[in-house]
């Protein structure tokens, strides 16, 4: 008798778990990196990133009542390994918030790690969102660091999150949301 009551109670764990899955899956559908343009020149490797989705609808109501979000990139400069595990060479960390002053009407982006700019101050929220979701011209590392025979390739993984908490439950609430991608292979040598 207790066998059925056992698989019954399996089955609704699996059905929750499921479920779950699903909607954590829906809920980051919509932050993407639409671009990862690397440049290996004769001085130095430059990234940029541009972030669609970078403040989700569903942060609108938080922002709209004082609460901050935040944008974490982390790019990483790696060197592929044919045979064993890529070695990763460096990490650039860019942090950024946004936050919107209510009696002002004022969204405001500053920068709070990785990269040194004025904060920018604007009332309409797509320049803000604009200023929050691009990278452009990240200086990695000279190019005469990098030995021009080997393969190299950056990966980015971008996170969001109101008030700076990206956890597995802010992530499940829809209040953070995170995505990756990596880059095409690069070599520094030129094909003649």
């Amino acid at each position: 008798m207790p066998v059925p009551h056992l698989a019954r109670r399996l089955a609704a764990v699996a059905l929750v778990v499921v479920l779950a899955l699903a909607w954590a899956g829906r809920a980051g559908a919509d932050l993407r990196v639409s671009d990862l343009d690397i440049y290996l020149n004769d001085y130095e490797v430059t990234v940029h990133v541009v972030l669609l989705g970078a403040i989700p609808p569903v942060f609108h109501e938080g922002l709209q009542s004082g609460i901050p979000a935040h944008v974490r990139y982390t790019v990483e400069l790696w060197q592929y390994n044919r045979v064993w595990r890529d070695a990763l060479l460096l990490t650039r960390v860019i942090e950024r918030q946004l936050a919107y002053n209510v009696v002002t009407k004022e969204y405001k982006v500053a920068s709070l790690q990785g990269e040194t700019r004025p904060v920018h101050a604007t009332r309409d929220l797509r320049d803000a969102q604009r200023i929050l979701s691009e990278v452009r011209g990240l200086k990695l590392t000279p190019a005469t660091a990098l030995d021009p025979a080997e393969i190299f390739y950056v990966r980015v993984q971008a996170e969001v999150a109101l008030n700076g908490e990206n956890t597995f439950l802010t992530r499940m609430a829809g209040t953070a949301e995170q995505v990756s991608r990596q880059s095409d292979y690069r070599t520094i040598l030129r094909a003649q």
